[in-house]
C-alpha cells in the first residue's frame, strides 16, 4: 500500500489507467519515452535447487536453456493445451522470477504448488518485493544508464544495485525494483521518462503483438492460437509439459486455424475489452474470435489484439458484439506472418 500511496502521491489515478492525462500519455508512449507502474502484474518467486528443472516441466519454454543473464515468455497450461496463464521468466539470485497477469497469481501459484511433490521448491508470491515497472522510448538507454546500467546491444539482463531490467525487445523494458528501492528509483527515471498510466503500456504491448492472457481469457487459447511460438514463448524441441501432446498434434498434424490479429476500433461508444466476443459474416449468428487485450489508442478509438479463425481475417469482416456491431479495422503486427493492413 505504501508503493501505491506514493503513486497517488505523483498523481496516478487509483485504478492507475493513467496520471490525469491519458492522451498526452498515449501520445508519450508512441512518441517519446514513458514510465509505468506495472501494477496489474504479479510476480511468483521460484526458489530451491530443483527450481529449473520444476518449471522445465511445467511450462511452454525451455528453462534449461535460459541463461543466467537472459528472459524469456512461457506459459503454463492445462490438460488440454489451453493457456491457464502467460508469463515473462527471468533468473534471480537462488531462482527465478515469474510475471504475470495478477489477476490470476493466487489460481497459478496454487497449480504450480500441485505439482511440487518431493522437488526441492518453494514458491512465495513476491508481488511486494519485486515491484514492477515498464520503461519505454528512445530515452530508456539513458535511463537505465542514470541506474548504473550500461547499454547492451544483446539483450542480456541488466542488474544495478536495487534491482534488474529485462529487455522485451525494441526499446522496451521491464524493471523488477527492490520494494525498498522503488521510490528513489521512480523519482530517478521520472526526470528523463514521463509517467505514465497502465493504459499506455497495454498499447505499446499491443503494438508488439506479446499476448497477455487474464483472468478474463483463462483457459481460452492453445498457444499458437496466441502467436506464441512467434513472439519467443513456446518450444518444440524440449521434453513433456502439461498439454504438451495437444500442442505439438496442433503444431504438426494440422493447420492452425485461428491466430492473433491486431484490431482497430474507430470512434466513440463502444469499448473493446479482454473476453468480448467477435462476431462475422462468415460465421453468421455464432461467435467467431475473442479479445485478448485491449486499449485505447493515441489516434483515438481502441485497438486490441484477437484471436480469429484466419477466414475471417481474410474476409476482412469482423464486428463486435453482433454481426451487425461496430466494425473492426486489422493493422499490421511487426513479426514474421503478420497480418497486413486492410
Amino acid at each position: 500500500m505504501n508503493w501505491i500511496d506514493f503513486l497517488q502521491k505523483q498523481g496516478a489515478r487509483h485504478d492507475m489507467q493513467d496520471f490525469g492525462d491519458l492522451t498526452g500519455e498515449l501520445e508519450s508512449a508512441r512518441t517519446s519515452t514513458i514510465i509505468v507502474p506495472l501494477t496489474d502484474l504479479g510476480v511468483i518467486a521460484v526458489a530451491g535447487e530443483d527450481s529449473v528443472g520444476f518449471l522445465n516441466n511445467l511450462l511452454t519454454n525451455d528453462i534449461k536453456a535460459l541463461g543466467k543473464d537472459s528472459a524469456c515468455l512461457g506459459g503454463l497450461c492445462n490438460p488440454k493445451g489451453r493457456l491457464l496463464a502467460s508469463m515473462l521468466i527471468w533468473p534471480e539470485e537462488h531462482g527465478l522470477r515469474l510475471a504475470l497477469s495478477a489477476d490470476l497469481l493466487a489460481t497459478v501459484q496454487k497449480k504450480l504448488a500441485m505439482y511440487v511433490l518431493r522437488s526441492k521448491v518453494q514458491l512465495t508470491d513476491a508481488s511486494e518485493q519485486d515491484l514492477l515497472l515498464g520503461l519505454s522510448g528512445p530515452e530508456a538507454a539513458p535511463a537505465l544508464a542514470s541506474l548504473g546500467v550500461a547499454f547492451k546491444a544483446d539483450r542480456t539482463l541488466g542488474r544495478f544495485a536495487g534491482g534488474t531490467s529485462i529487455p522485451l525487445g525494441g526499446d522496451r523494458y521491464l524493471l523488477a525494483i527492490a520494494a525498498e528501492s522503488a521510490e528513489k528509483t521512480w523519482l530517478k527515471l521520472a526526470t528523463i521518462a514521463r509517467p505514465a498510466g497502465i493504459a499506455a503500456w497495454h498499447w505499446l504491448e499491443i503494438v508488439a503483438g506479446i499476448p497477455r492472457v487474464t483472468a478474463a481469457t483463462q483457459e481460452e487459447f492453445v498457444p499458437q492460437m496466441v502467436n506464441y511460438e512467434l513472439v519467443g514463448g513456446l518450444s518444440f524441441s524440449k521434453g513433456c509439459y502439461p498439454g504438451q501432446e495437444i500442442v505439438a498434434r496442433s503444431q504438426y498434424l494440422g493447420k492452425i486455424k485461428r491466430r492473433m490479429y491486431r484490431v482497430r476500433l474507430d470512434g466513440a461508444g463502444s469499448e473493446l475489452t479482454p473476453g468480448a466476443a467477435l462476431y462475422s459474416a462468415v460465421t453468421e449468428d455464432q461467435p467467431c474470435g475473442t479479445i485478448v487485450q485491449a486499449a485505447p489508442s493515441p489516434l483515438g478509438g481502441m485497438e486490441a489484439l484477437a484471436v480469429l479463425p484466419s477466414n475471417c481475417f481474410e474476409a476482412g469482416d469482423v464486428h463486435l458484439g453482433s454481426r451487425h456491431g461496430p466494425a473492426l479495422r486489422f493493422l499490421p503486427l511487426p513479426y514474421d506472418s503478420a497480418p497486413q493492413d486492410r
